[in-house]
């Protein structure tokens, strides 16, 4: 997968939807029944599951949230860490949960893991990675322009956010560089970088006076600068590992 949905909220709803699945995993499959546990206590483990499965999820999204506003890409070997992951807190959670006096569980962990987990892992799975997937088609269309003001009334300009090449610190004001008719305009705003990389966070920081949108980079011309479309900005080596992998 590609694409991610960054949106809590939405990856809040799969939570909702996967931990109905476990709870229908652990009361109909009863992966540990024994004969001794009565319907009522199963509802109530069942209950358990469920709620481990949609923590473990929520704190996925707030985790690949942040991972993807670091990278600004997403590949399908994020993909897979986050799926692991997943299950990987969801074991070691269940477990402690099997083990708590509330249930007082037999299996020690490597057949608690063999028993239990695997069985539901090999069956959610593909239902995450669909629900995943579908959540993409979910991400809201944004408006493609853009409206970037300044300290003054009349300090304002609107373009389509793929125009905007890059913004430069100059003194008081930031100096926008944008395409227009394939031809490089700029204009000056009273305003300041750190508010232009506020307002706009798909803009990335490679130098203290220089923020760029990054569907312009084209390629390096050395180790200390890089080429935009029509034109070429200095890189600081603070900034210059983010830009190394775009």
């Amino acid at each position: 997968m590609k694409k991610i949905n960054p949106s809590i909220n939405h990856h809040l709803l799969i939570g909702i939807f996967i931990s109905f699945w476990f709870f229908i995993f652990a009361f109909f499959i009863k992966p540990f029944d024994d004969g001794t546990i009565s319907p009522k206590q199963w509802i109530f483990i069942s209950v358990g599951f469920s709620i481990i499965a949609f923590l473990c999820y929520g704190l996925i999204a707030v985790f690949q949230k942040s991972l993807n506003q670091k990278v600004l890409k997403w590949n399908i070997g994020f993909e897979i860490i986050t799926l692991l992951l997943f299950h990987f807190l969801f074991l070691v959670i269940t477990y402690l949960y099997y083990k708590s006096p509330i249930l007082n569980g037999g299996f020690g962990f490597f057949e608690f893991l063999q028993v239990i987990i695997l069985k539901s892992a090999l069956i959610s799975t593909p239902i995450i990675v669909l629900a995943r997937i579908y959540s993409v088609k979910l991400i809201p269309i944004q408006d493609e322009n853009i409206v970037i003001r300044g300290e003054n009334k009349l300090d304002i300009l609107k373009i389509k956010k793929n125009d905007l090449v890059c913004v430069s610190n100059s003194q008081n004001y930031v100096e926008i560089f944008y395409t227009e008719e394939n031809q490089l305009k700029t204009k000056l705003i009273r305003s300041t970088l750190k508010k232009v990389q506020k307002d706009f966070d798909f803009l990335i920081q490679i130098h203290r006076s220089h923020l760029i949108n990054p569907t312009h980079f084209k390629a390096w011309k050395n180790q200390d600068t890089i080429f935009l479309t029509q034109i070429e900005l200095p890189v600081s080596k603070n900034f210059k590992e983010l830009l190394l992998s775009l």
